[in-house]
């Protein structure tokens, strides 16, 4: 049976062109001129699908999108818009709508809008569950986000995270696009501090041969890589000023064009962005362009840090030892009372990543398959005491320059170790021939540590 499609337009000649399209993709199409019509149709042939005009004779689209979230919560509504009224997009996503589209109505646009809608599953028990097994923990912060994720990630409505560093950001990224319409497509996440300024538009948008010095070939950029799925722009706040104009036009138009390239290309992504930093801060303090944060701010998810969960520690060291011993079933190591009694009076500056390099560490370092206080290496039987809120200040000399693998560090302190970790191992296993048993001796460490590792750094399966 086919699927069926409900469009909402006052003009007779858009309601021809969108029956037209969608006759042509096989689908079963509906219309409606008002308001009051299109509430009717809804509840009488349950579309798979409800595309609506913002201006309609009785009302507007918003009202419709209002009316279908509250009754008919499993049927996406996407939103037609004049041409520029980010206003009017922002408030229909706010709203409930699924996406949006302008007019003049680009159909290459309509039909990828259509196809992704119609991929959504109706029942969203599968969605939830899988979202309950990955993100861990009962508490209530925890079950707020995930109850947040099952929904987000049946709409394309751009969503900005916000959390500390560690806290899990990109986990709730890539569960909002592991859950959606985009899942079969690529997520493509991207730290935005990570990249130097002058490459960053080459980076996000390409270039082609010959454009600059260096540019020996054309190359994709990272808004194409992603085309059909997500791109995660991490610490977004990173981004220079005049990156920022540049992003905000490819997000507004849905193009971009590559560095060197005399026309734009379309785009099909959902964009997410996550960042440690406080966004209307940095927006009050003229960093951040207001006119971009609220295009990539339309919906805000909050991660809580580890010590506003202390009670999920049980449930998430388990789930992290399963992890690193690559076991499926339960982990082969545990914690023991000590052990857990220590990390409760911790308050993890570096929330679960820190968690998860502890436990590392303690597993690496442990004589048998119980980890105790003593093997999470704290300076004593007591962790130490929590950290103050505001860092003492540290005298230093304004005219001393960072030495250069410091400066190197800088915003991306995690990237550079991993890069330093990489480097020595690969060195090991060139030396061993790749045999993972005597690189492990080599390095001093345990075989398991040593798998984990390398799937943890991408160096082998």
């Amino acid at each position: 049976m086919a699927q069926s499609v409900l469009i909402v337009d006052d003009e007779p000649d858009i309601r021809e062109l969108l029956d037209i399209t969608l006759s042509r993709m096989g689908l079963e199409t509906h219309s409606a001129a008002t308001l009051a019509e299109a509430r009717d149709l809804v509840a009488s042939v349950a579309p798979d699908l409800c595309l609506t005009d913002m201006r309609l004779p009785d009302g507007n689209g918003i009202s419709l999108v209002e009316y279908i979230q509250g009754e008919f919560s499993h049927i996406p509504v996407a939103m037609i818009t004049a041409h520029g009224s980010v206003e009017t997009a922002i408030t229909a996503l706010k709203a409930g709508a699924f996406d949006f589209i302008s007019k003049p109505i680009e159909l290459d646009n309509l039909r990828n809008l259509v196809s992704s809608a119609l991929q959504l599953e109706g029942d969203t028990s599968a969605a939830e569950h899988a979202v309950d097994e990955e993100l861990i923990g009962k508490a209530p912060a925890i079950q707020t986000l995930r109850k947040q994720i099952a929904k987000l990630a049946r709409s394309q409505a751009p969503v900005h995270i916000h959390g500390e560093s560690g806290s899990g950001k990109e986990v709730v990224a890539r569960l909002i696009h592991n859950n959606g319409p985009r899942a079969a497509g690529a997520f493509v996440a991207v730290n935005c501090g990570a990249i130097p300024p002058e490459l960053m538009e080459s980076e996000l948008f390409g270039h082609m041969k010959g454009s600059f010095t260096g540019a020996s070939h054309d190359k994709v950029g990272l808004f194409q890589a992603a085309a059909g799925g997500t791109l995660f722009l991490d610490e977004v706040a990173d981004l220079p000023l005049a990156m920022q104009v540049k992003l905000l036009r490819a997000i507004q138009e849905k193009s971009v064009r590559p560095v060197g390239a005399s026309k734009e290309q379309s785009t099909d992504i959902r964009l997410l962005s996550a960042t440690h930093k406080d966004l209307a801060a940095e927006v009050e303090a003229g960093r951040f362009r207001q006119d971009l944060y609220y295009r990539i701010n339309v919906i805000d998810v909050s991660v809580p840090a580890l010590r506003e969960r202390l009670g999920d520690l049980p449930a998430l060291t388990d789930n992290i030892l399963r992890k690193i011993e690559g076991v499926d079933g339960q982990a082969g190591a545990k914690l023991d009372a000590s052990a857990l009694a220590a990390l409760a009076r911790y308050n993890f500056p570096g929330n679960v990543r820190e968690l998860e390099n502890m436990l590392e560490r303690a597993l690496a370092l442990s004589d048998g398959t119980v980890i105790t206080a003593d093997d999470l290496q704290f300076s004593s039987s007591t962790p130490p005491p929590v950290a103050k809120t505001e860092p003492e200040e540290v005298a230093t000399s304004s005219t001393e320059q960072p030495r250069g693998w410091v400066r190197d560090a800088y915003g991306d302190l995690e990237g550079y170790l991993e890069d330093i970790e990489r480097e020595i191992i690969s060195a090991a296993l060139e030396e061993c021939r790749w045999n993972k048993t005597a690189t492990a001796k080599l390095l001093g460490v345990s075989f398991r540590s040593l798998r984990y590792r390398l799937q943890k750094l991408d160096l082998v399966d």
